[in-house]
């Protein structure tokens, strides 16, 4: 098995992307939302709401007492340094592995700043339809989801490029 000469590294600009707006984002929170207050942005639809989260994905682990940051902290640098090792192995040309990987480490290292730095993620988009509530959420969290549903769609549909080329 070959590496191909030119793989995907350079797609973790778009990991870098997403930490800048996911932290920029976070930073405009802080300065200018309320804690725990509906602003609205859509009626109906969309509001701003900051809310913090010890957990993962739906408060997962929330009220664990504390190791789940490290956890969440060492699991998200896990999936990021095999994610880096299968952009290494992947085709620069086969964006449609590439894109969600990077996606996907750039969402992951956004809430692991986070919680390093304040020790829960910052969320602040809320999404609603009548008296359903999603879950609040932020743009790494977004990016997360879009590389998984990517791969989703990779794996359902077929069509990605082996890693070593073939």
């Amino acid at each position: 098995m070959k590496n191909p000469q030119k793989n995907a590294l350079p797609w973790l600009w778009v990991s870098a992307l997403v930490i800048v707006l996911d932290q920029w984002s976070k930073a405009w929170v802080l300065r200018t939302l309320p804690e725990y207050t509906d602003i609205v942005v859509i009626d109906g639809f969309w509001n701003w709401f900051r809310t913090y989260n010890t957990g993962a994905a739906f408060s997962f682990l929330a009220n664990a007492g504390g190791w789940q940051q490290w956890f969440f902290t060492i699991l998200a640098f896990a999936i990021s340094a095999l994610l880096g090792y299968w952009l290494y192995r992947t085709a620069r040309s086969d964006w449609k592995t590439a894109l969600p990987y990077a996606l996907i480490i750039g969402g992951a290292i956004g809430n692991v700043i986070d919680r390093l730095q304040h020790g829960h993620v910052i969320d602040f988009i809320k999404w609603y339809v009548g008296d359903y509530v999603w879950p609040a959420f932020n743009l790494a969290d977004a990016a997360i989801v879009g590389g998984a549903l990517g791969l989703l769609l990779l794996g359902v549909m077929g069509g990605g490029k082996k890693a070593d080329g073939q």
